[in-house]
Order: structure tokens, then sequence, then C-alpha cells
């Protein structure tokens, strides 16, 4: 019951202080704050997208087919 009692500010205060976080860009870039959230949604997205192709080429069972063909040509 102690855990749940600390837990809940802390579950309160994150999307307040998101929310803070991306009202204080979009002041200091003079943006609307829409344009700032869809954009960080956006690069957050290509990240990704880059992350997952990167984590796929470098598959340790990939690159173990790829090191065995290779050898044994």
């Amino acid at each position: 019951m102690l855990m749940l009692s600390l837990l809940r500010p802390l579950a309160v205060a994150i999307p307040w202080t998101l929310n803070l976080a991306v009202w204080l860009l979009a002041r200091s870039l003079q943006l609307p704050e829409p344009v700032v959230h869809d954009t960080g949604v956006f690069v957050f997205a290509r990240v990704q997208a880059v992350e997952n192709r990167v984590g796929k080429a470098l598959c340790p069972m990939r690159l173990m087919r790829r090191l065995r063909s290779l050898l044994q040509r």
C-alpha cells in the first residue's frame, strides 16, 4: 500500500512534466505546441525505423549465416 501511495504523485507528475517540456520548447523555438509535438513524434518514428533496420542487419544469427556462406565459397 505504501508503494502505491508513493507512485501516485509520480504518475501525475510525468504527463505534467512532459506538457511543460513541450510548452517550453515551443516557446523557445517560437512555434505552436502541436507542431513541436508532431515533429517529436515524427523524429521518434524515423529513429525507431533506423534502429530496427540496423538491429536487423546486426542480428547475431544473420551475421553467422553470412559468415558461413562467405567461408563456404
